[in-house]
């Protein structure tokens, strides 16, 4: 089943699609019309399997840090990207209080430098 829709996805290149028909497969009872694939099925595969990823470290950046090896601001920015994708859209303006307190966490884990915390506060 993954590979099938890995496959439909790769085949559609981010394109939008219509899906027309769905059939149950436990019986024969199949239903016709204009449906429109779910947000989440109209990303790529790779930013599905990010999003499934964060929804399993129940939404730990730093979890996602280890597990994709890249930095809290990589993670942040494709998160960002995705949910732009989804049509949430990215705050803009002012800074969240959120982004401030995980920063603030990381450096009292001592994950960061205070000169790379107080830089990452500058740029949000």
């Amino acid at each position: 089943m993954f590979q099938d829709w890995k496959e439909l996805t790769e085949l559609t290149r981010g394109k939008p699609i219509t899906v027309e028909r769905v059939k149950l497969r436990e019986s024969s009872i199949a239903i016709e019309g204009h449906f429109e694939l779910p947000p989440l099925a109209q990303i790529s595969m790779e930013d599905q399997v990010f999003v499934a990823a964060f929804v399993k470290t129940h939404g730990s950046i730093k979890e996602m840090e280890k597990l994709f090896g890249v930095s809290y601001p990589t993670v942040k920015g494709r998160l960002n990207r995705i949910s732009e994708a989804l049509g949430f859209g990215v705050p803009s303006g002012a800074p969240s209080s959120e982004s401030r307190m995980e920063i603030l966490a990381r450096l009292e884990r001592g994950e960061i430098s205070a000169e790379d915390a107080a830089n990452e506060l500058k740029k949000i």
